[in-house]
């Protein structure tokens, strides 16, 4: 069983997710009750290989007091109205505890794996938010729906299909995010944003947030409770021993980040572009044991946390406690010990970011 926590840095609230392999779905609700049990703020599941949709709904059944959120649902391949139907449905089910994260995914999987055009994302993303919202508001309070843009338009609801209001309306945005043009969507539209694994802590403060500023007052909004949720790169274990091929894995996914273009944004930033040109063509050629060697130690401590249980929580406060709102972090649960170890990280993660 492997959890995740996002872990706001002074409140913890988990992802249960292995995006690596697909989730044993008839546990989903035991898992869910167990973080809930352990005191975590909250549970994040991904879109890999299950719908993410579903497996909240089954978190949110099994939970009582459990935040959930998608981390993120794929937007485009779905309608604006599909969407805020999933949505709404699941923050019914968990009477308001559901936040709706967004990402765009990038141009090939658009184009490849869905079978759709691609356009700009980030005028594409605003006017999906403002979409999504409408349909919202055309349910809860009964306001026309008049949706009308370059991607959507949108202006038929009729009784049959129309869920009608519900307790707890106002659903959170989350918006992934790594280039300055997302980010300032998300401070024009969103209630947040998820930065990839690979943004560092200076490429949120430095280049991030300014471009989520500058949406916000675009658009007259206040940040006050804008939230910045992130799965980190982390390697940690219980000993030094186990470590060392925790290490290896994530020396690889810095390789194949540093590969991909749409990421180059943050290599970039740290001076790193040079890293990223070597990578490319051996992404490309599918030369993926080569990548790593590229990966030096400076390197790998620039994008990931590494330590030992008895440390990481300390290294994640150290690290993204001035940054960020909340933090993902993950170990396997194997035991009663390894349940009572999750218990103790997530405390000491809730405890130092409350400081932080």
């Amino acid at each position: 069983m492997l959890l995740e926590t996002l872990l706001p840095l002074g409140k913890v609230d988990p992802g249960l997710r292995a995006p690596e392999v697909p989730f044993d779905l008839d546990s989903i609700g035991e898992n869910a009750r167990l973080l809930e049990e352990i005191g975590y703020d909250g549970l994040v599941v991904e879109e890999t290989k299950d719908d993410p949709f579903i497996v909240m709904a089954l978190a949110a059944q099994a939970t009582r007091t459990l935040k959930l959120g998608t981390s993120v649902a794929i937007a485009f391949p779905r309608s604006p109205t599909v969407t805020a139907l999933s949505a709404w449905t699941v923050q019914k089910l968990s009477r308001g505890r559901f936040t709706l994260g967004l990402g765009t995914q990038v141009k090939a999987h658009i184009e490849r794996r869905y079978g759709m055009p691609w356009t700009p994302a980030g005028p594409w993303m605003r006017e999906y938010v403002h979409a999504v919202r409408a349909v919202w508001n055309n349910w809860q309070n009964g306001t026309p729906l008049d949706v009308k843009g370059e991607h959507y338009n949108i202006n038929l609801m009729v009784p049959l299909f129309n869920p009608g209001p519900i307790e707890h309306p106002h659903i959170p945005i989350q918006i992934a995010a790594v280039n300055t043009v997302m980010c300032q969507v998300a401070g024009e539209v969103a209630d947040g944003i998820r930065p990839h694994p690979v943004c560092t802590p200076s490429y949120i403060e430095q280049v991030m947030m300014p471009a989520v500023r500058a949406g916000a007052a675009k658009s007259g909004r206040s940040l006050r409770d804008f939230q910045i949720g992130i799965k980190p790169l982390v390697a940690t274990a219980a000993t030094e021993a186990e470590l060392a091929s925790k290490v290896r894995d994530v020396r690889a996914r810095v390789a194949f980040y540093a590969s991909t273009p749409q990421y180059r944004a943050a290599f970039d930033h740290l001076g790193l572009g040079d890293l990223a040109d070597r990578l490319k063509p051996l992404s490309r050629a599918q030369r993926w044991e080569e990548m790593p060697q590229h990966i030096s130690d400076d390197v790998l401590e620039a994008f990931a946390t590494i330590g030992t249980y008895d440390t990481i929580a300390r290294k994640l406060c150290d690290r993204f406690g001035h940054v960020v709102t909340h933090c993902e972090f993950s170990i396997a649960v194997k035991n009663d010990a390894d349940r009572e170890m999750l218990r103790s990280i997530a405390k000491d993660i809730q405890s130092d970011g409350a400081k932080s």
